[in-house]
């Protein structure tokens, strides 16, 4: 489990595959299915044009547990979410006579923009209180609508782009700003615009050079990165799933990620849990948030490697000094 419940929950493995797909009606390829990386890659499945694609599931329980656990009325459903649209469709899943849990899940095209998550959840009747979640699947699988090649680890996108007269028009208000991030998709995207500052771009896409512009290049760099990792971890705080009893729950892919690597360094010397219940409840609260920022910015900074990539600068600026003179 990722989150801390006052109620018991499972303790054993909840394990869930993907056991086929079909877009419109058609196998899809056993190239687009990835078990290693439990990821779907939906783009060139064939058809340029689809409407649906239907995921079969298999889930298995510790059945054991459950037989001798206090649970009642226990159900199993796959959850298919997309952050970015705001998504969320669930399917029952039926006991099977090999003892997993199947059953299937429509993926509609229409309501999806690049990569939605599937996740098993299971819920039961916990001391005469119905639908409490009691236990998940540790690793969720990945539906991807914009790759051909099912891969799970996606780095950070840059897009090169003109805010001024791009084809970007919300960027039109930033035409002064070198870069933005943005982090609304389920893949942050860092906006390098082309115009506001002359040479920049190209300085950094560019490799070797003088000692001068490898230090620009080195800081500049850092310094986007320290905004991405700002910007990122504030989106995955904001948006929060909570269960019934209002804990907080470890969301899924990049955002997953953000949260478990800067946490610590926001809230030193605290168990994960404790420290995402504590960032919750002081954002939606409104006390103590705004003591946090340092430890947001100290975070993001050692992230990005800003300390070292200063001290490097400022030596690198100083022997080119002494050597002049």
């Amino acid at each position: 489990m990722k989150a801390v419940f006052p109620y018991p929950t499972l303790l054993g493995d909840v394990r869930c595959e993907i056991v086929a797909v079909r877009v419109d009606g058609k196998p899809l390829p056993y190239t687009n299915v990835s078990k290693d990386e439990r990821v779907v890659a939906l783009h060139q499945s064939g058809r340029a044009r689809w409407e649906e694609a239907v995921l079969d599931v298999s889930v298995r329980l510790p059945e054991d547990e459950l037989g001798t656990g206090p649970w009642r009325n226990v159900t199993c459903v796959a959850v298919l979410a997309e952050k970015a649209t705001n998504t969320r469709v669930t399917a029952p899943l039926r006991l099977g006579p090999d003892g997993a849990r199947t059953g299937s899940i429509v993926l509609a095209r229409p309501s999806h923009l690049r990569r939605a998550t599937l996740s098993a959840l299971v819920v039961a009747t916990v001391d005469g209180v119905a639908g409490r979640l009691i236990g998940t699947c540790e690793e969720d699988w990945y539906v991807d609508l914009v790759e051909a090649t099912p891969v799970r680890q996606r780095d950070i996108e840059i897009v090169q782009i003109d805010f001024a007269d791009g084809t970007h028009g919300w960027l039109r208000p930033y035409k002064e700003s070198p870069w933005v991030v943005e982090t609304s998709g389920d893949m942050p995207t860092v906006y390098l615009n082309t115009t506001a500052v002359e040479g920049l771009v190209e300085l950094l896409s560019a490799t070797g050079g003088s000692p001068a512009e490898r230090i620009v290049r080195e800081v500049t760099a850092s310094q986007i990165a320290q905004d991405a990792w700002t910007a990122m971890f504030h989106s995955a705080v904001s948006d929060l799933d909570v269960d019934e009893d209002g804990t907080p729950v470890m969301p899924s892919g990049w955002r997953e990620s953000v949260l478990r690597a800067m946490l610590p360094d926001v809230l030193p010397g605290r168990q994960l849990t404790d420290a995402l219940y504590d960032i919750n409840e002081r954002r939606t609260q409104g006390f103590g948030w705004s003591e946090l920022q340092t430890g947001i910015q100290f975070a993001a900074g050692r992230r990005a490697q800003i300390g070292k990539k200063l001290t490097l600068a400022v030596r690198t600026a100083d022997r080119a000094e002494r050597s002049s003179n």
